[in-house]
């Protein structure tokens, strides 16, 4: 498994990678806030998945047309509520929940139009985090947090424990989760076992609603 996870990472970036190992081909994926297409290319080319994405950056937009993916331009957060009920498989919200002002509304919209949603996130409670925040006494600037807070887009600090309990409170299904450490880049990591909310510097969760 962790073989698997490597060889996808080398294609593209190593969080991008395991999430990509969770979708299963042929579905309908769509990304929200989707960037550059990074994912969403790599899942229509080696998993043949039909993808849509929304992305509200123009020039971000226009790089996915480029590479041939379906992607418009809009705030993820109107967008889904265009969706019917149940038109996608899987709704992928990569490192974006941080920036968003009503997550409860938003995944439950995703909830809604996808059978099975996957958000990932940086983890607050990494432990260079805390030494930072401890040692300087500033707001911690790190590779998953690189802005100061007076520039930054993020308006919430997520950690995997804040993430697990706020899934258990909104009454969903957690299906699958992981924790990951990353290099500088992003571009090679492991999967963290021992201590993930100390040592990963990324969460990665598949939701789902819970049965009737």
């Amino acid at each position: 498994m962790v073989h698997s996870m490597k060889s996808v990472s080398n294609h593209i970036r190593y969080d991008l990678g395991l999430i990509a190992s969770w979708i299963d081909p042929g579905s309908r994926v769509l990304g929200l806030g989707c960037g550059d297409g990074e994912l969403l290319h790599f899942l229509k080319k080696q998993k043949q998945v039909k993808e849509t994405g929304v992305e509200i950056e123009e020039s971000k937009v226009a790089e996915c047309i480029e590479k041939g993916l379906s992607v418009i331009q809009g705030d993820i957060n109107e967008e889904v509520e265009d969706y019917k009920d149940n038109t996608f498989d899987y709704v992928i919200l990569s490192q974006t929940l941080q920036q968003v002002y009503e997550p409860s509304k938003l995944i439950r919209s995703m909830l809604r139009i996808g059978k099975t949603c996957v958000v990932s996130f940086p983890n607050f409670s990494h432990w260079k985090v805390r030494m930072h925040l401890l040692i300087t006494g500033y707001a911690p600037v790190t590779k998953q947090l690189p802005y100061q807070w007076h520039d930054t887009p993020n308006i919430r600090v997520i950690t995997i424990k804040d993430f697990r309990k706020f899934i258990k409170e909104m009454s969903y299904a957690i299906l699958k989760e992981t924790a990951i450490n990353t290099d500088s880049q992003d571009k090679r990591g492991d999967i963290v076992k021992v201590l993930p909310a100390f040592r990963a510097t990324y969460g990665i969760f598949m939701i789902g609603n819970r049965p009737d």
